[in-house]
Parts: structure tokens; C-alpha cells; sequence
């Protein structure tokens, strides 16, 4: 069956389906009933202004009457003239409550956008989908819209209602012109406002095409002003010295932004204008032929001559921008545009992956499946590869690696070994490209992702630190869990802080648990990236204290200082006690108490052992141990122990 080859007219019927079908799809999120009394309010509002042009061009008609009855007939005209008038004074009180009612149905239908929004981005969406560069754009684009950075779906929709007034006043034009000039001049003045009008929204439809394709210079331009204009990167500008060179980056950025939108905007918008004007003209000259031909005949009186005078307006304008609708059912519709591709994954499907794995959609989205057990013997990878989409290289090349349930199990390496990627995979941020997760011989992928995901607690390399309350950072790592329903909430934050060993640091806080966690709020308080990686183990052992039994800590110390790192891992394994615990960190001295210890290297698991047969080995552990060992006392030498091993110790060198 051959293409159906696509017209102008095919094309241009595309188009407005396009946009339309999206915005009666939103319309029910803002009420069916403030919908219906919004359109019914708008098409009033619309016909008013030809309800002002009748009853003035009625009074106008009477007027030769009525002098020439020595003003016995003004009664005559004073009746047309009130009901004009009072046409005009309903209008002017009516158009306030547009603006009301658009900005009702704007927040409704924005308020269920972001709401779509969030659950796309924090749970539908797979994490490989985020960071793709497509589907990072299209965010950026949803998100814009409600940051009120650019137009949103709400308003598009209420821009829409909007049209309502104007194509009734459209509408009751061209029937006003009919009448009193006749069927086929109305039908031209009708027909010509529509030629001009699809054909001007047809325009800035491809030119909001041409907005869409610059969305990734858009998010360069966009980062550049933030960490020019922001306090994040205040200190490191000012040091450096970057001042100058950030800002003819920036200046280099917009104008070749600036360029290629003004370019296509001069592209796509001059001709059609000029061709568009040239048909409003002739369709006006020939109205008004017609109407003076008609009355040199006879034909057409006084009243006439007022309404086709005052009507004629409506028809010959509808070629031009509308300030209330225009730019916001067509920009504010890019912004829902954005959400609903990025719903769809934002990935083309040749970029997908044939056969996704089981209990995992082809974007890596969660998909339901068995309950979530609690691991009673062990949690294994068994052959797992992996690697990260858009790369050739292989991060895990056939891993198989054994995490005893009930024991503390530390996962070394070098930088790029594979430790962090191990995590992603064990809570179900990704999945396997090859090879297979299991849980007490259960496959992982076949076990529900949000309910597997509620028996870990995990402190990400680069957790989050939320500007809320400690009180709030600590108890996000419970949300969703039930915890103990014979103890009190309270009870167990304290515990979860006890175990982080961050009790002095929230008894110094300003008000304690409730105080805010950065000082752009006021009463809050920044803290150190020591004390904040303390707030971060209490939130994982709160998350304990509610019900997680896999412990999962990357690089938990990274940001400690020696001293509250050696005193974190003395205690680790009572911190531990009767945990699953996978603790991921490029120090090998930190790890030496974990029950099992395993090396990674190139994918795979090299070695594995408690730290005294790893170090019996002479391995890469033993290698890599003495080296950290050795910056921290420069005595600690090779030669220092009978077997040749180096005697570590934490503390610094004096």
C-alpha cells in the first residue's frame, strides 16, 4: 500500500488536530461545569459588541425621522440607544470576570499537569530515560512552565475558552453582513478572517516548531545565566576569575540562540504575512465595493450602511494577534507537549532495547510483579553484565557476587571498577543487560520495584541535601514504611541519630530538629559536608528503624573527617547488627571489620575474603591497602611485618 501523500491541506488539518484534541483532553481537569459556564460566559461576552453596533446603527437610522417630526419621535431613538448602550455597559462589566475565570481554569489544569509531571519524573520513568539528553530537554520544557518561565498547559487551555468570544463575535458578524448586504458578501467576510487566521496560526505553529528544535541551545543558555546569576558557583567565579570569559560565553551563547530564532522567525512569518494582508485587503475592498454599489442603488439604507460599517471591522481584524489566546494555546501547549513526550520515554524506538528484561519495561520504568519478601539467605548477581546506555564500554562484564543476608559485606575498587553501578542494579534503578539478579533464588526482576525498594535503606554517593527541616531529612527515609506501630515516631529518630553519631550536631541546632537546613530560610542554618553526611546515615537508619533490612551506604564517610570516620567504623558492625549491610568505598583501610569483602576489577569480582586472608593473598587488596596505609603513616613499609605486610593504622602521621 503506497503513502498516502501528504497535502497542504492534509497538513495544515494535522496541525490543528494537533493542537485541539490536547486541549479538550485538559479540559475536564479544570471542571466540566466551569468549563461549559466559562464557554457560555465567553460567547456572550462575544456577541455584546454587536448588540453596542445594532442599537447604535438603529438610532442612527431614526434620527432623520425624528427631526423631521419636530423631535415628536425621539422616544424612537432613545430606545435603540439604551439598549446599545446598555450592551456596551454589560460588557464592561462582564470583561473582569474573564480574567478570573481563565486564571481558575489555567491553576486547575496546571495544578494536574505538574502532578503528572512529578509522577512521570520521580516513578514512571526510568532512570536511563532521565538521562537522556532528549528527554533531559523535554523536562526542561514541562518544568519551565511551572517555574513560570515560559507559558503553561493551563493557560493554553484557557486561551482556548477564550477563542470562544472571539468566533462568536465572528460568527454574529458575518450574519449581521448577510443580512443587510446579503448571503455571499457574508460568507466572503466570513470566509476571508478564516483564510487569514488559520493561515497566521499556521505560521506560528511552525514557528513554535522552530522554538521546540532550539530546546537543547535553550538549556545550554538557560545553565549558563543560573550559575552567572546564582550563589552556587559564586565563590569558585570570584576566585578564578572567570568573571569575563562566563560572560562572552554567555553573550556567544545567546547570540547564536538569538540567530537561528530570528532567522526562522524572518523565514517563516514575513511572506505569509504579506500574502495574508494582501487577501485581508481585497476581501475588504470588495465589501465595500459591494455595500456602495448597493447603496447607490437603493438598496442599501442607513442602517445598513452603520452596521456593515461597525461589523465589517470584526471580519477584516480577525487576521491579527489576540493577545488573550495566541501565544498561550500554542506556547502553552509546548510545555504539554514536553510532558506527554516525556511520559512516552522521550526515546525513539530504535534507541529502546528489543526484549526488556522481565519486570522492567524497555526504558528501565518499574513494572509490578511478586511481593517483596524479606531476604532470609542471600542476595546474588549471577553473570551480570551491564553497561550504561549511549557507551560501548562495559561496566560489569559477567559479575557473579554472593551478599550473605544477616552480614556486612564491603564492595572495593578503583574509580570506574563498577561499585556505584553494582548499587543502581541492586535497587532496581536499572536493570541487567545480561545475566540475572536473584533473592533467595527468586529473580529480582520479577519482584515488585517500589515494594523491593521499600526494604532498602541507602545513602546515594551523591545524596540529596533537601532544604527542609533535619526533622524532615531524617524522616524521608522512612516515608511510605509503616515502622513499629507500638513505638513512637520520636523514639525512633532518636535512635537513627544516635547511630550517625549526630546527636551534638542537632542539639546545637538553633531549634533543634525543626530548624531549616540552609540559611535562605529564615532561622536556618547551612551545615558542613561532614555534618550533612551524618544527617544522611540517620536518614538510611531511620529507614531501619521502620521496617528496611538491606543496608546499602556508598561511600558513607567520604565527607567525615579521620577521627568520625574511624569511630563510625569501629562501630559499624554494632551499628549493623542484623542488617544485610553493602557498604561501597574506594578506602580499603575503612572496610577492613565488614564480615566478607570483595575487589572488583574490569566487571568483575577479582578477589574476595575477610581483610586477613585478603591481605594473606598479596592481591590487589593487600597492594591497594598498604598504599592508602602508607599516607597516613609514612613509616608503615612493606618490610614492616614478618609476612612483608605493612601495619596500618588511622591515624595521621605526626
Amino acid at each position: 500500500m503506497s503513502d498516502v501523500p501528504v497535502t497542504p491541506l492534509r497538513a495544515f488539518v494535522a496541525r490543528r488536530t494537533g493542537q485541539w484534541l490536547p486541549i479538550l483532553g485538559l479540559m475536564p481537569a479544570a471542571g466540566p461545569a466551569t468549563v461549559a459556564a466559562t464557554a457560555l460566559f465567553n460567547v456572550v461576552l462575544g456577541l455584546l459588541p454587536l448588540g453596542f453596533a445594532v442599537g447604535m446603527a438603529a438610532m442612527i437610522a431614526r434620527v432623520p425621522a425624528a427631526l423631521d417630526s419636530s423631535g415628536s419621535d425621539w422616544a424612537q431613538v432613545l430606545t435603540p440607544f439604551g439598549l446599545g448602550a446598555g450592551a456596551l455597559l454589560l460588557q464592561q462589566v462582564l470583561a473582569p470576570f474573564q480574567g478570573y475565570l481563565t486564571r481558575v481554569i489555567a491553576r486547575r489544569v496546571d495544578v494536574h499537569c505538574a502532578e503528572r509531571l512529578m509522577t512521570a519524573s520521580l516513578s514512571e520513568v526510568g532512570i536511563p530515560t532521565l538521562e537522556e539528553p532528549r528527554a533531559l530537554t523535554l523536562l526542561a520544557d514541562a518544568r519551565d512552565a511551572f517555574n513560570r518561565s515560559t507559558l503553561t498547559p493551563g493557560e493554553a487551555v484557557a486561551g482556548a475558552l477564550s477563542l470562544v468570544a472571539r468566533y462568536s463575535q465572528l460568527a454574529g458578524a458575518v450574519t449581521l453582513l448577510m443580512v443587510v448586504l446579503g448571503p455571499w458578501p457574508g460568507l466572503l467576510a466570513g470566509g476571508v478572517a478564516l483564510v487569514i487566521r488559520f493561515g497566521q496560526r499556521g505560521s506560528l505553529s511552525r514557528f513554535a516548531d522552530l522554538w521546540r528544535d532550539l530546546g537543547g541551545r535553550r538549556r545550554e543558555l538557560a545553565y549558563l545565566r543560573s550559575i552567572g546569576s546564582g550563589p552556587s558557583a559564586a565563590k569558585e567565579i570570584r576566585i578564578l576569575g572567570i568573571f569575563d570569559w562566563l560572560a562572552a560565553r554567555h553573550d556567544e551563547e545567546s547570540d547564536r540562540y538569538l540567530q537561528a530564532l530570528w532567522e526562522g522567525r524572518r523565514r517563516l512569518l514575513f511572506a505569509p504575512f504579506i500574502w495574508f494582508t494582501a487577501a485581508g485587503l481585497v476581501g475588504a475592498v470588495l465589501l465595500l465595493l459591494t455595500a456602495v454599489r448597493q447603496a447607490v442603488a437603493g438598496d442599501l439604507g442607513l442602517f445598513g450602511i452603520v452596521v456593515m460599517l461597525q461589523t465589517v471591522l470584526v471580519p477584516m481584524r480577525f487576521g491579527v494577534y489576540f493577545p488573550e489566546s495566541d501565544t498561550q494555546t500554542q506556547f502553552g501547549l509546548q510545555a504539554f507537549h514536553a510532558l506527554r513526550d516525556f511520559e512516552q520515554h522521550a526515546l525513539p524506538a530504535a534507541a529502546r532495547p528489543e526484549e526488556p528484561a522481565a519486570g522492567e519495561s524497555a526504558t528501565g520504568e518499574p513494572v509490578p510483579g511478586k511481593p517483596a519478601a524479606e531476604p532470609v539467605t542471600s542476595i546474588r548477581f549471577e553473570g551480570v553484565g551491564f553497561r550504561y546506555p549511549r557507551t560501548d564500554r562495559a561496566v560489569l562484564d559477567g559479575l557473579d557476587l554472593d551478599i550473605p543476608v544477616g552480614r556486612s559485606t564491603a564492595i572495593v575498587g578503583l574509580n570506574g571498577a563498577g561499585k556505584t553501578t553494582v548499587v543502581k542494579l541492586l535497587t532496581k534503578l536499572y536493570g541487567p543487560d545480561s545475566g540475572r539478579l536473584t533473592v533467595d533464588g527468586h529473580d529480582l526482576a520479577t519482584i515488585d520495584t517500589v515494594a523491593w525498594q521499600r526494604r532498602l535503606a541507602v545513602i546515594f554517593q551523591d545524596y540529596i541535601r533537601y532544604e527542609l527541616s533535619a526533622r524532615h531529612n531524617i524522616t524521608m527515609g522512612a516515608s511510605g514504611r509503616p515502622g513499629d506501630p507500638s513505638d513512637g515516631l520520636d523514639a525512633a529518630i532518636d535512635r537513627a541519630i544516635d547511630r550517625a553519631g549526630a546527636r551534638e550536631l542537632l542539639d546545637g541546632l538553633p531549634q533543634g530538629l525543626d530548624t531549616v537546613l540552609s540559611q535562605r530560610y529564615e532561622g536556618g542554618q547551612d551545615l558542613s559536608g561532614g555534618q550533612w553526611q551524618r544527617i544522611a546515615l540517620a536518614r538510611a537508619f531511620h529507614a531501619v528503624e521502620s521496617g528496611a533490612r538491606v543496608l546499602v551506604l556508598d561511600e558513607p564517610t567520604a565527607q567525615l573527617d579521620v577521627r568520625a570516620e574511624n569511630e563510625f567504623y569501629n562501630r559499624f558492625l554494632a551499628l549493623t547488627e542484623g542488617l544485610t549491610s553493602v557498604i561501597i568505598s574506594h578506602r580499603f583501610s575503612t572496610v577492613r571489620r565488614a564480615d566478607h569483602i570483595v575487589v572488583l576489577d574490569g566487571g568483575r569480582v577479582s578477589e574476595r575474603g575477610s581483610h586477613d586472608e585478603l591481605l594473606d593473598l598479596d592481591g590487589t587488596y593487600a597492594q591497594l591497602f598498604r598504599l592508602q596505609a602508607a599516607r597516613f603513616d609514612d613509616s608503615a613499609a612493606p618490610d614492616d611485618r614478618p609476612d612483608g605486610t605493612a601495619q596500618p593504622t588511622l591515624e595521621p602521621a605526626q
